[in-house]
């Protein structure tokens, strides 16, 4: 049927009818039973036309005419006569043999190669091929498919390796994850970040199948006589329906060695209703298994039981801080300029580093090599624009997008009147560049702003910025091995200011500097074996904390903490394995390196006494440089996967991380006011262990795509706080925070269906995680030494995303969650001591808020499909939280005539409705 559609389209080009394209020789001969392929052959000799056909439809059929001087349509004519096959002319002298009537149709002539030029692999044979696209024109992407490539220069004997990339057709744009494969034998691989694919493969002929999400399928013919290149461009698959796809491939959950990650491209996470009607991606990866956050209101994302700050958040390999806007209820992403998210929650690569629970790996797009193009929306608190296009075209492009907001005009209609005097204002703003050098060179440049300002009902104005850049260069050594070289640098800090009383005037200011070079390698020396390995390191420079005066009248005193530094650096090592055509493992060492360095003054304290100010023996001066602490050591990486059948596997994996940066803060959720804190002499990296299984099984030619994975975590050394602790300007901070054991295990099961005008996905987590502290005195202890809940232990979790399609422009989507109410420490009696009245509290975390439960929905509509339009756009009416459920946020107790009164605090207590304006030129 493919073949069919090509033809039909080959005949839409050329079907003016084939009187006037026949040329002036005729052909004589008595073909009495002869097959169709040595009958193609005997018209070829004696005139000038080239015939393409398939084969297998004509494999049987044979001829039997006796013509003298007749021209070639009239042969044709008796010989197709009472039989179901056509036949039509083509610009070139071309004639498509096929079993669909010819319509009387014709392109322009010069829509195919110029005269005298025909492509080297349209041989006259008795083949399926087809005319390829002429230079500089827009691609007939279908005719080459069938078009035959000759690679290489070799001799045609053993192994050879295919390499190139694959990119979109209109764009120019890589396309990320998709798989290029043989199936026969049976061979394949993806394309990288940078859609770049190396396959190695006996010499031969093959047909090479591609497949990516939102791409049309298409194959490839190639005779493989040595190492060479191809590169590959595909349509966008632009159908009636939308798909919803995690993954990159229909079978990649079952046939990838990876286990515990998650894809999400963006047109999946589009679909997803949010609060305020923008796409956000955090809140998209919130739905995921074994992904959870303390509350509404918060894009802190807890994995598998981790801390917030245990999760590696990359934007194009810049390490971003804090990746939200406005306390947490915005992403500081741009939607339009990113072009997928993968999140590891376990078996972490061995390339990535520093962080316990996970890896989200966020990507931009890198911008339309064809031509100019834009897309935006306005929404009911933001507004975004993104423009792209090329430098030089086919050779280098450009992508900047920008996003502000305006969401004064909503704080001014709240009815408490201290809101109304607030004020609220965010803005980013990304820009990214590439450049082709040649085949072997291309460079990349990406820039990240953001900002946020505000001030909500009360006087103190909160400041936070980021800001990054980085500079890549890649470099293709040859079709087995390649290299990138990467140089990063990442600024965050924050400025809270009070001012309204001049005598209390003050500035609280923090900063943390990141800068960074790696340099990965690939190499691929045959089609079951790949290696992996590179180096890194980093230079963490940071500002703890800086309170000034603000104003001649402030009677404030200055405190500011001394600076500190440190360089991380690693080594690693993966290799990928396939034993068998069922079993493969891939086994990975990562080899980390930190010093923790001057100028510092580091605190001796009494040996098995709790840190305390009157504990400290001595104190010690590092000069500038100097090494005061060193950690080192392995990070192992180990996973395996069998094949049950082909759409059936059993994985697991191993992996050991560490962690030398841990973030301080005094409230559940992340606060612009957190701090980040280096290990050194008196606080220890944080260590974890992860084992995980799964089982993964696909129905119905892959389209319903289940599993089950469960888990068992445990880490050692990582930042819990003493009893009343102090976080902020501590020059000794080592004495509130102590350092905790926990564990952390759970299942988690989601089934997709990624198809059909119903689709989408549901999941159920079941998880837990304990926090142990029964090290040094009793002082230290908390809650006797025995496990206890941490901040977020959530055990049960279900997530149900559901997406229907009416028709081509209208659709609607339905997000549901609930959720365990997440754990609390309340007071539970009052008492006297020293004629004072005081609370007694419970045993940490002894307690939970109400469960949290909620609904979204969205309606979209999208604009006509006109091709020739100023501008295509799209509406998209929502409603967050559509049954109004006061989910309490928070539990908090105040003291009212001498009572103590608790109350619930929600952030969004009712239904929010939305309403976003979208378009693309």
């Amino acid at each position: 049927m493919r073949i069919i559609y090509l033809l039909l389209l080959v005949l839409l080009a050329n079907g003016s009818g084939y009187a006037q394209q026949a040329g002036p020789k005729t052909v004589t001969g008595d073909f009495r039973h002869l097959p169709f392929g040595q009958f193609v052959h005997e018209l070829e000799i004696q005139t000038d036309y080239r015939f393409y056909y398939d084969a297998a439809q004509l494999d049987t059929f044979r001829v039997s005419v006796q013509v003298r001087e007749q021209p070639v349509a009239t042969v044709l004519e008796r010989a197709f006569r009472n039989t179901p096959f056509h036949f039509a002319f083509g610009h070139e002298r071309w004639v498509f043999i096929t079993t669909a009537p010819a319509p009387d149709l014709q392109l322009p002539r010069a829509f195919f190669r110029p005269v005298g030029s025909p492509p080297d692999a349209l041989a006259a044979t008795p083949e399926a091929t087809a005319p390829a696209a002429a230079p500089g024109r827009s691609r007939y992407v279908s005719a080459a498919e069938y078009q035959v490539h000759e690679i290489g220069l070799g001799g045609g004997s053993g192994p050879v390796t295919l390499a190139g990339h694959i990119k979109e057709l209109k764009s120019g744009e890589p396309v990320v994850g998709a798989t290029i494969f043989s199936e026969s034998p049976s061979v394949g691989t993806s394309t990288d970040q940078f859609g770049f694919y190396s396959l190695t493969l006996p010499a031969g002929r093959y047909t090479l199948k591609v497949r990516s999400v939102g791409s049309k399928n298409t194959q490839r013919q190639v005779i493989l006589k040595g190492s060479g290149r191809l590169e590959i461009e595909v349509e966008e698959d632009i159908t009636t329906l939308k798909e919803v796809v995690i993954e990159g491939e229909k079978d990649k959950n079952v046939s990838g060695m990876q286990m515990g990650l998650e894809k999400l491209d963006i047109k999946t996470m589009r679909q997803v209703p949010t609060a305020f009607g923008e796409t956000d991606i955090l809140r998209v990866v919130l739905t995921l298994p074994g992904v959870k956050s303390v509350g509404e209101g918060s894009t802190g994302l807890n994995v598998r039981g981790g801390n917030t700050d245990q999760n590696l958040i990359l934007f194009n390999d810049m390490t971003i801080y804090n990746p939200s806007h406005l306390f947490g209820f915005f992403s500081a992403f741009n939607p339009d300029i990113l072009q997928g998210v993968e999140l590891y929650k376990s078996a972490i690569p061995a390339k990535y580093g520093g962080r316990l629970s996970s890896v989200l790996d966020i990507s931009s797009r890198e911008g339309n090599k064809k031509k100019f193009s834009g897309a935006g929306g306005i929404g009911p608190l933001t507004s975004r624009l993104t423009l792209e296009g090329p430098i030089i075209k086919d050779k280098s492009s450009f992508l900047i997008g920008g996003r502000a907001s305006y969401s004064d005009w909503l704080l001014r209609r709240l009815s408490n009147k201290a809101f109304q005097r607030s004020s609220a204002a965010f803005s980013d703003l990304s820009a990214h560049l590439s450049h082709e050098i040649n085949e072997k060179n291309t460079v990349y440049a990406t820039g990240y702003l953001s900002t946020d300002r505000f001030r909500l009902a009360s006087d103190t104005t909160y400041q936070y910025l980021n800001k990054t850049a980085s500079l890549k260069w890649r470099h293709n050594f040859n079709n087995q091995l390649y290299g990138v070289l990467t140089g990063a640098y990442t600024h965050y800090d924050y400025d809270i200011t009070s001012e309204q009383n001049p005598v209390n005037a003050s500035r609280l200011q923090y900063a943390i500097n990141q800068t960074s070079g790696r340099a990965d390698f690939s190499y691929f020396p045959n089609p079951k074996h790949s290696l992996d390995f590179g180096v890194s390191t980093l230079l963490y420079q940071v500002q703890p904390g800086a309170l000034r005066p603000l104003g001649e009248e402030s009677l404030i005193r200055p405190n500011v903490l001394a600076r500190e530094q440190a360089l991380e650096s690693a080594l690693y090592l993966s290799d990928r394995i396939d034993l068998t055509q069922r079993l493969s493992v891939s086994l990975g060492l990562r080899y980390s390196l930190y010093h923790a360095l001057g100028p510092r003054t580091v605190y001796e304290y009494a040996p098995g006494e709790s840190r305390t100010e009157s504990t400290i023996l001595d104190t010690v001066r590092y000069a500038a440089g100097k090494v005061l602490a060193t950690y080192h050591g392995p990070e192992y990486r180990v996973s395996a996967r069998y094949s049950l059948s082909d759409n059936a596997s059993v994985k697991f994996s191993y992996n050991r991380t560490r962690q030398y940066i841990s973030q301080l803060t005094n409230t559940a959720s992340v606060s612009p006011a957190d701090t980040w804190k280096l290990s050194d002499a008196n606080i220890r990296p944080q260590v974890g262990d992860q084992v995980s299984v799964g089982y993964y099984r696909n129905f119905k030619s892959n389209t319903i795509e289940t599993s089950v994975e469960t888990y068992y975590k445990s880490l050692r050394d990582f930042v819990d706080y003493k009893s009343g602790a102090v976080l902020l300007l501590n020059p000794h901070i080592e004495t509130d925070i102590v350092n905790a054991r926990g564990k952390a295990y759970g299942v988690e099961l989601m089934v997709k269906k990624l198809t059909g005008k119903l689709n989408g996905w549901i999941s159920y987590t079941y998880s837990r995680a304990l926090v142990r502290i029964n090290a040094g005195t009793p002082a230290d202890q908390i809650n006797g030494g025995t496990y206890y809940p941490s901040n977020f232990d959530k055990p049960h979790d279900v997530t149900l995303i559901g997406n229907y399609r009416f028709s081509r422009r209208f659709s609607t989507s339905l997000n549901f969650t609930y959720s365990t109410g997440r754990p609390i420490t309340l007071p539970i009696a009052k008492y006297y001591a020293g004629n004072s009245l005081r609370v007694f509290y419970s045993d940490r975390n002894a307690y939970r808020v109400p469960d949290y439960l909620r609904a979204d929905f969205a309606l979209n509509i999208e604009g006509n499909h006109k091709v020739k339009k100023l501008a295509h756009s799209s509406w998209t009416l929502g409603v967050y939280n559509l049954t109004g459920r006061q989910n309490p946020y928070s539990i908090y107790f105040k003291s009212e005539n001498g009572q103590i009164k608790g109350y619930k605090l929600s952030i969004f207590g009712r239904p929010i409705p939305t309403l976003t304006y979208n378009f693309k030129f």
